[in-house]
């Protein structure tokens, strides 16, 4: 399966001139026209200095929702903060779609992004996108693992165990309850969903956890539902035993275009990381959230690639 990346033709590519396009280095699933001599799988900093991009007003998307007006308001508190950290003019700008908002990007149109979980390679390979950042607690944690779960006194004591046996998921159309799991196991483990190992679905998380308390389902997907069961008292952590746990999904990661000047990608950067959450427009709307972390692509998204892989895709820009 390939990833298109649809571009429109009669872009102009603002910021991207023909004399633009790397000679040829080292770029990894990078498109043609970056380089990633550092091997960190972002593009780098164009060498000449003459394609660096100053903008007068820097230009800031949030990943496409159903109503962007009601998000420009809750982003209001972040941009007037942006704008006083950096010195300029910053606009938030909203997009329809995930196609969009790369193609603003790649074109010189968009310097600021926040870009969906899986759709983060996709905007690093084709539109130079640069993450730096995610929203995490208070504390500094994010996004959720993805573990399997089976009765404390299971003779099953790894993943290589799961062959011949039932593995509970929740729904085909989960990406923590199914996709990412059979992706993981088969990429990891060798395992594929009915052959190597069966398939049950049990609707949604807490059904699969409490089936594996109950001794219901020799095995079960669980993500951090389980925690929220164990603070609840729902089910005991002597009643069942993990016998995999994945890296940390990460959530949407915000980067800048590959090509913004340096001075004012760092001040981007400060923006983002003196951010004051509390009473915050984003704070009431993301609850959980309390400030942003620093990331790093390369490793962060290592889950998400290898996901991918598993699942054939590859990041063809076109």
């Amino acid at each position: 399966m390939k990833l298109l990346f649809s571009l429109i033709a009669a872009l102009s590519f603002v910021g991207f001139s023909s004399g633009a396009i790397a000679e040829e280095c080292p770029r990894g699933t990078l498109d043609k026209q970056y380089c990633d001599l550092n091997n960190d799988l972002v593009a780098d900093l164009p060498l000449d200095e003459s394609k660096w991009a100053d903008p007068d007003t820097i230009i800031f998307s949030y990943t496409p929702v159903e109503d962007p007006a009601v998000y420009a308001k809750v982003w209001d508190g972040f941009i007037d903060h942006m704008a006083n950290v950096t010195g300029k003019k910053v606009l938030f700008f909203p997009v329809q779609s995930y196609a969009a908002q790369y193609e603003a990007m790649r074109s010189g149109r968009l310097h600021i992004a926040g870009v969906n979980t899986g759709g983060n390679p996709v905007a690093v390979s084709c539109a130079g996108l640069v993450p730096f950042a995610m929203m995490a607690s208070k504390d500094g944690s994010f996004g959720y693992e993805m573990e399997i779960i089976v009765p404390a006194d299971s003779a099953i004591k790894s993943p290589d165990d799961l062959k011949g046996k039932t593995l509970a998921f929740t729904s085909p159309t989960s990406n923590s309850g199914f996709k990412a799991p059979s992706a993981i196991l088969k990429s990891s483990f060798g395992l594929v969903a009915d052959k190597d190992f069966k398939t049950t679905f049990s609707g949604k998380h807490d059904n699969s956890i409490l089936g594996v308390a109950n001794k219901d389902y020799e095995a079960a997907v669980a993500n951090s539902v389980l925690k929220r069961m164990l603070d609840r008292k729902v089910v005991d952590a002597s009643q069942y035993r993990s016998i995999y746990k994945s890296q940390t999904f990460p959530t949407t990661g915000y980067g800048h275009a590959h090509n913004l000047h340096p001075t004012v990608a760092a001040k981007v950067k400060q923006a983002f990381f003196t951010f004051p959450w509390e009473g915050s427009d984003l704070q009431a709307e993301f609850k959980k959230e309390g400030r942003f972390v620093g990331i790093h692509h390369k490793s962060d998204w290592a889950v998400i690639r290898q996901i991918d892989a598993a699942n054939g895709v590859s990041y063809d820009c076109k």
